[in-house]
């Protein structure tokens, strides 16, 4: 039954491949993979026909259909691999041409048909046969990732002229695959599965037509990947290490006796460590990857990965950017350690940062001759070649400690806007690199690419610096402002005293003052200590502390006079702020107005707003002085003003959720208006504060 399904299946697979190569040599083109493909198709032709007429005589597979079929395999691969070809560079195809990748090729080939020929072998059936359908189940993995490979780098335009193709080779290796695990996984072929390959390559076939007709020229400019392709290296070689390793196994199994079920399950432990050592290995990682660039592609490096990976080293959030300086910059040439000196204004270059090493570095003066040939010529100095012949860097002197480093490799400058910001020493390699032009440019732009972000980082440092120094200057200042107020306080007390130091009220007057001042200057003190917390908010009767500051002020002249329209009005704010900048209001006010004038403070609540008004007849202000130069801070009409008072009360006033008004004519007076939400909107004070 399965010998006629098998005829049928084989033999449908056998006419469709020869109608395929029919179809081939009627359009033909004079092309290589044109002709590669005509003989992957009469291989193929051949092959299924082999099969169709062994089971029409009622024999088993011989090893001439097994060699037709690894052929067939190996025809198929070598299609794709043709396919792909236009994508490499000189180098790679001068590896594809070379006597021992040829070599190593047939040498895979022989073997595997060998073990194809004695498969049938009492003596030899056993360990040759697992090689030899191991090895067709490496034929098939490799197939499936350069089909994969295939589609994953061609562009658009090439994936739908391409895509079938690529569906029916998938199918072929795939199907291929599933065969020879399941042979490997139950030590015989199924016939079933055997028989039905046949009607499953003949469904392929029609797909290869489709794709014919969509490209005619059977050609592709395929961009391939770096990293696909290092993937792929990667897994096909630990696919290869794993079969081997498997066939290794079942030999220790079947000759070991006793102990070969032991020896094979510790044989196959240790295997699969050295794989995972050797995946894990940042130095074969690192071999692998200049192997591929170097025989496969004609540059380098792949820019736009390399790009966007550097700067995405160099930009990502929190601390350490030193550190990733210099792991950004080595993962250019494979180096797997290095050291960032920075100078920081003291002539000398120090160590701010160093990665995956402790080495012992000392500082480098900014007036060496290091450092001024590196500013001036901007030149890479590779250590090494400078320890053969210094002649090629002017014969400039060197550090004794760099010299002797054994590990010391690169000294790369860093330069930003003509300036030797720093420069980065890498350790040696992980894998032969030699520098040619291109590396030495990739290495340069690099280096000034992070020398702006270690400036940027420099500038930002420093003008956090001086924020807090803007910050403390800033509180500075407002409190030489409360101390000058306070200091004038006494001074005018200490001018009446000789006049009224017998007066019962001045004296208790003169003690409230000082005990005032005591508490204000405590104040001050306590907010120096604590430094920048937040202002503690409270609510406040504005009655009460609109009384207690006019009190403070009654030295002066002209006394201010307080107007409450409506009584037991509440406002959330600091109190201590609170009274200050009423206080330089009406302060304010006082100076400004002559000892005959009048001084009014009013307090009103109006439109579910708080009023707090200061009103005087003094002197007055211009509609431009208002404009342009009231609010601006520490600028100021008195001779000894600091012209910080009538800032700091609208930027409180607006923290509090308010505004300050103000109308002014020249020798007419003044009226400040602080307008506050009421106590309803709390909340809103609250989190402006917080």
């Amino acid at each position: 039954m399965h010998n006629s399904i098998s005829i049928y299946s084989y033999g449908s697979a056998s006419l469709g491949y020869l109608a395929l190569a029919v179809t081939l040599a009627l359009k033909w083109k004079n092309q290589w993979q044109w002709g590669m493909f005509f003989a992957s198709a009469i291989i193929s032709s051949l092959w299924a026909a082999t099969f169709v007429i062994l089971f029409g005589l009622g024999l088993n597979v011989a090893p001439i259909a097994q060699c037709l079929e690894v052929l067939r395999s190996a025809c198929w691969i070598i299609f794709l691999m043709m396919l792909m070809r236009p994508a490499m560079n000189a180098a790679g195809k001068r590896l594809l041409n070379t006597r021992p990748f040829i070599i190593g090729i047939l040498t895979y080939l022989l073997l595997l048909l060998v073990g194809t020929i004695f498969i049938n072998s009492r003596l030899l059936s056993g360990l040759v046969g697992v090689v030899a359908i191991s090895g067709r189940a490496v034929l098939a993995v490799i197939g499936m990732l350069l089909v994969e490979q295939l589609f994953r780098s061609s562009s658009e335009h090439d994936r739908w002229s391409m895509k079938f193709a690529c569906m029916a080779l998938a199918g072929l290796f795939v199907y291929d695959f599933y065969l020879y695990s399941d042979a490997m996984l139950f030590h015989a072929i199924n016939p079933e599965i055997l028989a039905a390959r046949g009607f499953i390559n003949a469904l392929l076939i029609p797909l290869f037509i489709v794709s014919l007709n969509r490209n005619l020229e059977w050609t592709t400019g395929i961009a391939v990947s770096r990293r696909i392709l290092f993937h792929s290296a990667a897994l096909i070689g630990s696919s290869v290490y794993l079969l081997v390793m498997a066939a290794a196994g079942y030999y220790l199994r079947y000759f070991g006796g006793q102990w070969g079920g032991v020896l094979q399950m510790a044989f196959l432990c240790g295997a699969f460590i050295l794989l995972f050592t050797v995946l894990f290995s940042g130095s074969m990682r690192s071999k692998l990857r200049v192997f591929i660039s170097k025989h496969f592609y004609q540059y380098s490096y792949d820019y736009r990965e390399e790009w966007i990976c550097f700067t995405r080293v160099l930009s990502a959030e929190g601390p350490g950017l030193g550190e990733r300086t210099i792991a950004a910059v080595a993962q250019l040439v494979e180096s797997g350690a290095g050291t960032l000196f920075i100078n920081r204004q003291v002539n000398e270059f120090k160590v701010i940062a160093q990665w995956n090493t402790n080495a012992s570095c000392q500082t480098v003066s900014n007036d060496s001759e290091l450092c001024r040939f590196m500013r001036e010529k901007q030149w890479i100095i590779d250590l090494k070649e400078y320890r053969r012949d210094p002649g090629n860097y002017d014969d400039i002197e060197i550090d004794s400690w760099l010299i002797n480093s054994t590990s010391a490799w690169l000294l790369i400058p860093l330069i930003f806007q003509g300036r030797l910001l720093g420069f980065i020493l890498l350790e040696q390699s992980r894998s032969k690199i030699e520098l040619n032009w291109e590396i030495l440019d990739v290495l340069k732009i690099a280096a000034n690419q992070a020398a702006s972000y270690l400036a940027q980082q420099e500038s930002a440092d420093a003008l956090m610096i001086a924020r807090q120094f803007e910050s403390f200057n800033r509180m500075s200042t407002f409190i030489v402002h409360d101390l000058k107020n306070m200091v004038a306080q006494l001074s005018l007390m200490m001018v009446n005293a000789e006049k009224h130091k017998n007066n019962p009220e001045f004296q208790q007057d003169m003690l409230q003052t000082i005990d005032h001042s005591i508490q204000k200057m405590k104040t001050l003190l306590q907010k120096l200590a604590r430094g920048f917390e937040a202002d503690y908010v409270s609510p406040l009767k504005l009655d009460e502390l609109l009384r207690r500051v006019i009190e403070t002020k009654s030295p002066y002249e002209p006394k201010p006079i307080l107007e409450v329209t409506k009584p037991d009005i509440v406002a959330y704010a600091n109190r201590e702020r609170m009274e200050r900048v009423i206080g330089h209001l009406i302060q304010n006010a006082i100076d400004a107005t002559p000892r005959e004038g009048v001084i009014k403070v009013e307090l009103d609540h109006k439109n579910q707003a708080v009023e707090i008004r200061i009103i005087d007849n003094g002197a007055g202000m211009s509609e431009e002085f208002i404009n342009e130069k009231l609010f601006s801070p520490f600028v100021s009409t008195k001779v000894a003003g600091m012209g910080i008072g009538v800032f700091e009360t609208r930027e409180y006033v607006q923290q509090l959720g308010g505004r300050l008004e103000v109308i002014s004519q020249p020798k007419a007076g003044t009226c400040f208006t602080i307008i506050l939400p009421d106590n309803n909107n709390q909340d809103f004070a609250i989190a402006n504060l917080a």
